[in-house]
């Protein structure tokens, strides 16, 4: 449901001139070429100086009506959300209603170690609460109505993975606690701290806690692309991840967000420097995001099919947002090209062009693969003349030959390597390798 990403620089930055007009005409060429091969659509925008400079939106909010994205189509972010619920507790702390001190006991007893928590350790995910997204019956409700209650009982019944504050580890499930003790401090609703503290201040229109999407009001489904066609996608609802990941929104709007956080319009800039003390490179809802010597911040995000970025970096007074509905291809690299646009630095563009492999080729690929050490089986099929893949309990995803024996799946940097007489298949996902075998 909610994933992140950490940016990683590619290539060095000579030059910190703003762009020219051919830099942006390049990465919109770019951004139309992932379009047209229906690697990537969405919307996307970069600030210079402080100001939004550029803004582009390829493809469909509603693929089945052909009704194409815009300026103003919302999109679910999923984790970006972290960070505005991240705000609105260095807000409560501002007011002296809690401090980062402050036990999760206070609010939640029932939690295993609940006395040891600090809400500091709720935002910096040091906590040891597992994380309910990780687990496979987490598919079984994502797609209905929860209440505070529910998920909280479904949190407690996990067993703490460490002691709080000895190790950092990702969980949607702190920050569903967040947004529920943010309620219970207020005594209102998280939707309505979000409009209140935040977007009415900075006069944002299009940002908001979202509900079930509706393609009437500009708001954008999330797709797969699969045998020619865009698939939709199930949607979460988004009683379930409340603070975690339930906010909608515009890469413009997004932008105006943190540029005000950083200036000092939404919270103190002491607030924000607590914010930047960056543990395992993770601060109080905003990780640490490096580019060449320059030292960014922000999040990134993934609900259902969508997949969010949102990066400012102060020395360039620089910022990168782009929300995208549908994609099969590695973000990370989307995020560096429009950081070399916005430091005036060319960048190559992708050969798109498609290996094919022979059918009969493909067949014997197919079946079902198991590596020790793996929690998971690999399931690989063809399909239309197309290799794809499905892990235990996941949905199936389509792989790019890169040879007629190697296979890639962009978005989740996974390769897979194929040797048919042996009935193998090499699998690395980043520093993670495995030696699958056929069954």
């Amino acid at each position: 449901m909610l994933k992140r990403v950490f940016l990683v620089a590619a290539t060095g930055i000579s030059c910190m001139m703003f762009s020219q007009h051919s830099n942006r005409q390049k990465l919109a060429d770019y951004l139309d070429s992932l379009s047209v091969h229906h690697k990537v659509m969405g919307s996307f925008a970069f600030a210079e100086n402080d100001q939004p400079t550029f803004l582009k939106t390829t493809g469909f909010s509603d693929a089945a009506k052909q009704q194409k994205a815009n300026m103003n189509t919302q999109y679910r972010i999923g984790s970006i959300s972290k960070t505005f619920t991240a705000v609105l507790v260095m807000k409560t702390v501002e007011e002296k209603k809690i401090s980062t001190d402050t036990k999760l006991s206070l609010f939640f007893p029932e939690i295993e170690n609940a006395d040891k928590i600090t809400i500091g350790n709720l935002l910096q995910h040091r906590t040891g609460i597992h994380n309910l997204t990780n687990e496979e019956e987490y598919w079984t409700y994502n797609t209905k109505p929860q209440t505070e209650a529910s998920l909280v009982s479904i949190i407690k019944k996990y067993k703490s993975d460490f002691q709080p504050g000895t190790q950092y580890e990702y969980s949607n499930s702190n920050y569903i606690l967040l947004g529920f003790i943010l309620e219970k401090v207020y005594k209102k609703s998280y939707a309505k701290l979000i409009q209140e503290k935040i977007t009415a201040p900075l006069k944002l229109t299009l940002t908001q806690v979202g509900g079930k999407i509706d393609p009437s009001k500009n708001q954008a489904l999330s797709y797969t692309y699969s045998n020619g066609k865009y698939e939709p996608w199930q949607e979460t609802d988004m009683s379930v991840p409340i603070g975690a990941g339930n906010i909608i929104s515009t890469p413009t709007e997004l932008l105006k967000f943190i540029i005000a956080l950083e200036n000092g319009k939404l919270i103190t800039k002491n607030s924000l420097k607590e914010m930047k003390t960056f543990t395992d490179n993770y601060g109080y809802g905003i990780t640490k995001v490096p580019f060449e010597k320059y030292s960014g911040y922000g999040h990134n995000g993934g609900i259902d099919q969508f997949q969010s970025v949102l990066y400012y970096f102060p020395e360039l007074k620089g910022a990168v947002s782009f929300i995208t509905n549908q994609s099969d291809y590695n973000n990370n690299e989307i995020s560096i090209k429009m950081l070399e646009t916005v430091t005036g630095k060319d960048f190559k563009m992708p050969n798109f062009k498609e290996i094919s492999v022979p059918q009969e080729l493909l067949k014997k690929y197919e079946g079902l693969y198991k590596a020790e050490g793996f929690p998971l089986d690999i399931k690989i099929f063809s399909e239309e003349g197309k290799l794809k893949a499905q892990a235990t309990g996941q949905g199936a995803f389509p792989l790019e030959a890169v040879s007629e024996t190697e296979f890639r799946f962009e978005v989740a940097r996974i390769r897979m390597k194929f040797n048919a007489e042996k009935g193998t298949m090499d699998f690395s996902q980043g520093a993670n390798n495995f030696t699958f075998k056929k069954q």
